[in-house]
């Protein structure tokens, strides 16, 4: 969501004028795709770590644009609510120490962002829901004073012809709320893997992050908890999906739906997803992008991000102006800490190598509607789910984990280069995390079963044991 816009208010010359240049721009990325304009190479990793601030209380502290002010740091940028930041890392060769610098780079990220914090007030901490956040907090005078924000809002909610959204969550609890802008979405805060891949690649890559969403959320789960309801094992993903749910076009009887795991695997090439784009999706944020370098494809950038499927291809460009493709991995959840990042950055990544290079692709073997409700089975029931998998029988997540993706994921840091102590360690960190059934939402619900219902108190529990600089398994409660 991050691209800025020049205004947050739009004629309906603005939307003819924009669909024009989309459409245009669109068919110039298609043609890159047919020549073959694409960066090829080696694969390269990144990515972005969304952060709450918070007060003494452990309760949301919307201060982020003096916040950073203050950073002043390229790398560290607003989101949506005024109580999250994102952190950015610097891309690098998935190979070597990538691991370690990863985690380096991060712990160094956090230290300079809690000095930061502190001056405020404030503390920094790391999780996919802030178990002490409230509707009440979740309005527009939080919301970041990003004109993008404002205008998505906007946009949104003329889409649903002025409707309230709707909340409606059957998990342990049920959670019903009606809310009258899209601030909900406010609550989620994600780890955002991206994965930089050459055009001969794409496909398998692509399709490989969507059959795996499923196992990972499952073990990555940490967002349990909502207005003080038991949901979901990852309540992020209803969440985020109904907090902003506008429909695109009916295709085939069916309805695209702008937030959610998509419909189909990737065929040919990436382009499908673009082509999809321009005809399936109205345009939400018609902004003027003139300034924009020619040949950067301004508008299907922007419009892509205004698409928020669980794995998102996306265009960018490298120093030297050649087009690259990257894969936005989006379900994992922020925290509970550093080296449980890091660790499931390192599953992300081995897995998907394993599964694009394979020698029958994993989606010839499971279809994308199994794929798809594998997903939302893991969402809701973590390592207790029972997944379909690709000899056609239903194997809980858990003992999928353990028996299969696990050495797969070794499997694929090797071919890739990785340190072998870095392997070693990180998905050691996974392995244990299996073996003990510890997730951050388990934790947090242990930590809940123990000393009662008191998200206070748990956010407290929760930021100690965040800045003990140890994994979410060895937590005690």
């Amino acid at each position: 969501m991050g691209q800025e816009i020049a205004t947050s208010h739009f004629t309906k010359h603005d939307f003819a004028a924009f669909q024009h240049k989309l459409r245009d721009e669109t068919e110039l990325l298609g043609r890159w795709f047919t020549e073959g304009r694409f960066r090829q190479g080696r694969h390269v990793g990144g990515m972005e770590l969304e952060a709450w601030l918070i007060d003494s209380q452990f309760r949301p502290a919307p201060v982020n644009e003096r916040f950073l002010e203050l950073a002043d740091d390229l790398l560290v940028t607003p989101e949506l609510a005024k109580f999250n930041v994102e952190l950015n890392s610097h891309p690098r060769p998935l190979r070597g120490d990538f691991l370690s610098r990863m985690r380096e780079e991060l712990d160094d990220n956090l230290r300079r962002c809690n000095h930061v914090a502190q001056k405020l007030d404030a503390e920094m901490l790391l999780t996919g829901i802030l178990p002490t956040v409230r509707e009440q907090e979740l309005t527009l005078a939080n919301m970041s004073e990003m004109k993008r924000y404002h205008a998505l809002n906007e946009q949104i909610l003329r889409q649903r012809r002025g409707n309230p959204i709707h909340l409606d969550i059957q998990g342990r609890e049920h959670l019903q709320i009606t809310h009258t802008d899209v601030m909900l979405e406010s609550a989620t805060t994600a780890l955002q893997l991206h994965l930089k891949v050459g055009p001969d690649d794409a496909v398998r890559s692509y399709n490989a992050s969507r059959i795996l969403s499923a196992p990972i959320v499952a073990v990555t789960g940490n967002s349990p908890f909502l207005f003080g309801k038991d949901l979901w094992n990852e309540s992020r993903i209803p969440l985020f999906e109904q907090a902003i749910s506008v429909d695109g076009t009916e295709v085939d009887g069916r309805r695209r739906r702008r937030v959610g795991f998509g419909r189909g695997y990737a065929r040919e090439s990436l382009f499908e997803c673009f082509q999809t784009n321009l005809e399936c999706y109205p345009v939400l944020l018609p902004a003027p992008l003139d300034d924009e370098a020619p040949g950067t494809l301004p508008h299907v950038r922007l419009h892509n991000g205004t698409i928020w499927r669980w794995n998102r291809p996306l265009i960018g460009f490298d120093d030297d102006g050649t087009p690259h493709l990257r894969i936005e991995h989006r379900p994992i959840p922020a925290g509970p800490s550093v080296i449980d990042t890091i660790a499931n950055a390192a599953l992300y990544f081995g897995l998907v190598h394993t599964f694009a290079t394979a020698p029958e692709p994993p989606e010839s073997k499971i279809e994308f509607d199994v794929a798809r409700n594998n997903f939302y089975l893991a969402a809701e029931h973590g390592l207790d789910a029972g997944l379909v998998w690709l000899s056609g029988q239903s194997v809980p997540a858990r003992t999928l984990l353990l028996d299969e993706l696990l050495p797969q994921a070794r499997q694929g840091l090797d071919s890739l280069g990785m340190s072998e102590d870095d392997s070693d360690y990180y998905l050691g960190v996974i392995g244990a995390r299996l073996h003990s059934g510890c997730t951050g939402t388990v934790w947090q619900r242990r930590w809940v079963a123990a000393h009662g219902n008191d998200m206070q108190t748990l956010a407290a529990a929760y930021l100690e044991r965040q800045r003990s600089n140890t994994p979410v398994h060895e937590w005690d409660v």
